[in-house]
């Protein structure tokens, strides 16, 4: 990007942010009732009557996952009675924080145990509430991380105990449905835990349909591309309830990802971003960007999510992502959005020269070795490919170290399919596609993670790429076509549909797949080779 275009870009998303936030009141320290929408949340404690409204008000922002602020209002509930011990539990699960964020690190796990500490003795809790301590407490049974699998499942066993012994508890069967699907698998096809979560969520929605903690998880629990389709109603309504939430803005766009609803995508990451920096939230602003960004490549907007990458390498300074504990969402964002931008756009030549940044995570990390690996080896310098694949080697045994073995697992799929490109820029085109087709099986044995909006570049997609390379059009479209069935509307697999479905001699399939291009970049401000292909195919 040249620094005109990069001025022009970056001045013109910040316009749009503040058109965006003069369509919303200006952000506040603390977030009132009816912005968050704790009115339609009822919380039983033994706490002073006093404190009722502010701990709803703390429990609609849990819901949201607008944890710092739930933890200034639960100290607000513990300045007008020192004696409420179920704030002290707020303030811990707060601690615990985004229950589908990964590995906890030390100092989460120990502010945790301390909060846990103060509840155990402050005060005279109920029953009731003895239980929502010790489920609490499950999670932050030590300071060491490694096990949060042992963590989670003890304490969906403990909310269990407490839903069946109090079954007309709604804020515990909600928590309940919350802790079943945080313990779902990524390779479980069968979504047991996340169906099992919505059933019991799906009949509370039904009788409080303004309940924001129901219409967020229920969009959790359907983030699925076989499910997504089920958390539509949710999702289109979710932002309404908690208008202030940049979280509740942006949480309906995992489900228009998964659809294909680039536009409203678009629209709803906007608004998170402007509510997000209107808190001063810069991970939260990250994240919603990452999802714009993703949105904006899909429909060919080039220049609107080149303003996204200005704004976001901007906040980098206020998201310090080699500090232990730093703000994952956001540190994902700051890896993944510039390596987003050269991928989606095949500028491989960018993404083989992106800078790495350490990161706490390796994960984080590891996305920028990948895009680096990959674009080496397809814009034809495979051998500089070889020191980002020894990194993601490197990152991969630090996600072991951390017993972290859903992101072992990605990590390891990057490694497998940027050496499959090396593999084959280097002539062996047979062993390549073999090599690319094993992590396409495995790749779809699992998931994307909640905090991105998808893979750096899907597998199976690239598999498409490398037969239509290796001349072998009529395999690719089978490819391009696994990959529409489960991330609709890509615009590099319809592009490649198209490419794949003309090269085998299919005109008429060609031809719908170019429309449909053209239809989802109906808005591009680009004019992407493939759009300019396009048009003239239809043309004639």
């Amino acid at each position: 990007m040249n620094s005109q275009l990069k001025s022009l870009t970056a001045a013109v998303f910040t316009l749009t942010l503040s058109s965006v936030a003069a369509a919303q009141h200006s952000g506040q320290n603390t977030p009132d009732a009816s912005q968050v929408g704790s009115a339609n949340v009822e919380f039983t404690t033994s706490c002073a009557e006093s404190t009722r409204d502010d701990f709803n008000r703390a429990i609609a922002l849990m819901h949201s996952f607008w944890f710092a602020e739930a933890i200034d209002v639960f100290n607000d509930v513990l300045a007008e009675d020192t004696n409420c011990a179920m704030a002290h539990w707020g303030i811990a699960l707060s601690h615990w924080g985004n229950p589908f964020a990964g590995q906890r690190n030390a100092q989460q796990l120990q502010r945790g145990q301390a909060a846990v500490t103060l509840a155990q003795q402050t005060g005279s809790p109920t029953p009731r509430e003895s239980l929502y301590i010790d489920a609490v407490a499950e999670l932050f049974a030590d300071d060491q991380p490694g096990n949060q699998y042992q963590r989670t499942m003890a304490y969906e066993n403990a909310m269990q105990t407490l839903t069946t012994r109090y079954p007309d508890d709604r804020e515990g069967k909600i928590f309940y449905a919350l802790a079943i699907n945080q313990n779902a698998r990524a390779s479980d096809k069968t979504y047991a835990q996340q169906l099992k979560a919505a059933g019991i969520l799906e009949p509370l929605f039904e009788q409080y349909p303004e309940h924001p903690g129901l219409a967020h998880y229920i969009i959790h629990a359907y983030d699925h591309p076989p499910l997504a389709e089920r958390a539509l109603n949710a999702a289109q309504v979710y932002a309404s309830l908690a208008p202030d939430a940049p979280h509740a803005l942006h949480m309906p766009s995992h489900t228009f990802t998964r659809v294909g609803m680039w536009e409203e995508s678009v629209n709803t990451n906007l608004r998170a971003a402007q509510a997000a920096r209107n808190d001063n939230d810069a991970g939260s602003e990250l994240h919603a960007l990452d999802y714009l960004t993703y949105a904006y490549l899909q429909m060919g907007r080039d220049q609107a999510a080149a303003g996204v990458v200005e704004r976001a390498l901007s906040l980098t300074e206020q998201v310090n992502i080699t500090a232990v504990g730093a703000t994952q969402a956001g540190a994902f964002a700051i890896a993944a959005i510039p390596a987003r931008y050269a991928l989606e756009r095949e500028d491989f030549t960018a993404a083989a020269g992106l800078t790495v940044n350490p990161a706490d995570t390796p994960h984080t990390q590891a996305m920028t070795h990948f895009a680096r690996a990959l674009g080496a080896a397809r814009s034809g310098n495979p051998d500089a490919a070889s020191t980002d694949i020894d990194m993601l080697r490197t990152q991969k045994q630090r996600a072991e170290q951390n017993s972290d073995a859903y992101w072992t697992e990605q990590i390891d799929i990057q490694l497998q399919v940027s050496s499959a490109w090396v593999t084959f820029a280097r002539g062996e085109q047979e062993q390549a596609i073999a090599d690319l087709r094993a992590a396409a099986l495995v790749e779809d044995g699992t998931d994307k993670s909640a905090v991105s909006p998808g893979p750096l570049a899907p597998a199976r997609e690239l598999l498409g790429m490398m037969l239509l390379a290796a001349e072998l059009p009529e395999l690719a479209l089978v490819e391009f076509e696994a990959t529409m069935a489960k991330e609709p509307n890509r615009f590099l697999a319809l592009k490649g549909a198209a490419q794949a479905a003309h090269d085998a001699g299919d005109t008429e399939a060609a031809r719908g797949y170019y429309r449909e291009l053209l239809t989802v970049a109906a808005t591009a401000d680009s004019d992407r080779p493939a759009l300019r292909r396009a048009r003239a195919y239809l043309v004639n």
